[in-house]
């Protein structure tokens, strides 16, 4: 972990870690981190944690996910001028190559660190490595911030949308399609959920002065039985982006409204987190880090420590654009420049 910041993300993106298969890197990152003096280390399934109790005024979180998506024939690494091809390096293999230079390397910071690597981030919420860590070491989430380092190109990404997904189901009656007029096709009768969506106007939401826009979208439509049968289900999923003003409770009620009629079954439901931004210690961060601060545009764990009252941002050198595509990749500047920015912050008192 003492090496260059560009040679550690080549290492840990070449380490494959798609979620639920985190384990071979888990087990690197904990190893060398119970090689660091001075820090306790904890594993919590396939997260590992790490923090100083040096008796500092304050505690900085540094946490980032080491699970991927799926391989997409692009491993391993390569570097290409300033570009770190693979997958992973945006998304976010790089925050998390600064987290464990940050631990090996930072001598005396000027806050308690607590320093944390979480499995399943990129599956159901249900399965969030950091979830279970809220469930059983609550505690060692707490500090006076958290720095999540999701891709942000560099900017700062303020709070972050909610996102729930349900099932819609449209119903029929199963017949022979030799004589079709004895059933109701299920798979037509989804053509008005289709229709609702096709109609719904997205609304953008100003919340801190920051522009959260929403959406409504099918990601999954399943239906039919065999060939010469007429279908009497068809199932059509449904994901709503919400912004940080709505509540878990207050998206479920817009979707159970906007598909009036029709059964919902909600199987994940993330809930937003308002951006936060009048905190002291989150305006001595932005001040000092002097990048733009923009609305996070998806769901990320700042929500989890935004649920404890902590304040949370994200900040990382992977572009989102290019979170979760065949060509991800990450400028080596960025990643160069997002740990200097980093270190110089935490290693002065601000106030």
């Amino acid at each position: 972990m003492t090496t260059d910041v560009i040679t550690l993300t080549e290492s840990l993106v070449n380490i494959p870690s798609v979620s639920g298969s985190e384990k071979i890197l888990a087990d690197a990152v904990q190893q060398a981190l119970a090689k660091i003096s001075g820090l306790e280390v904890l594993r919590c399934g396939n997260a590992v944690l790490a923090r100083t109790q040096a008796g500092k005024d304050r505690r900085i979180v540094l946490a980032g996910h080491l699970d991927t998506v799926p391989i997409a024939d692009n491993l391993p690494a390569a570097r290409d001028g300033d570009r770190l091809v693979g997958c992973g390096t945006t998304d976010m293999k790089a925050g998390d190559a600064i987290i464990l230079r940050i631990a090996a390397t930072l001598e005396n910071p000027a806050y308690d660190m607590t320093f944390i690597f979480y499995d399943n981030e990129e599956v159901a919420a249900s399965l969030n490595g950091l979830g279970r860590v809220a469930r059983e070491y609550r505690h060692w989430l707490y500090g006076d911030l958290a720095v999540i380092m999701e891709p942000t190109n560099g900017l700062l990404e303020a709070g972050c949308q909610g996102t729930a997904r349900a099932i819609v189901r449209a119903t029929g009656k199963r017949a022979h399609s030799a004589r079709s007029w004895l059933g109701v096709n299920a798979i037509h009768k989804a053509s008005e959920i289709l229709r609702r969506l096709e109609q719904y106007e997205p609304q953008t939401h100003i919340v801190d002065g920051l522009e959260y826009p929403e959406g409504l979208n099918a990601v999954k439509i399943e239906g039919g039985v065999a060939g010469n049968v007429i279908p009497d289900e068809c199932a059509v999923t449904v994901n709503f982006r919400y912004a940080p003003d709505r509540s878990a409770a207050d998206a479920e009620k817009f979707m159970v409204d906007f598909f009036e009629g029709y059964d919902l079954e909600f199987t994940d439901n993330a809930q937003s987190a308002a951006p936060g931004l009048s905190h002291e210690i989150m305006q001595e961060f932005v001040g000092f880090i002097g990048a733009e601060v923009v609305a996070k545009v998806a769901w990320t764990d700042v929500a989890r420590f935004a649920a404890f009252k902590i304040p949370a941002i994200n900040f990382g050198p992977g572009d989102p654009g290019l979170a979760h595509t065949r060509e991800e990749w990450v400028s080596m500047d960025l990643v160069r420049e997002g740990e200097r920015k980093l270190r110089d912050f935490l290693s002065q008192a601000t106030s």
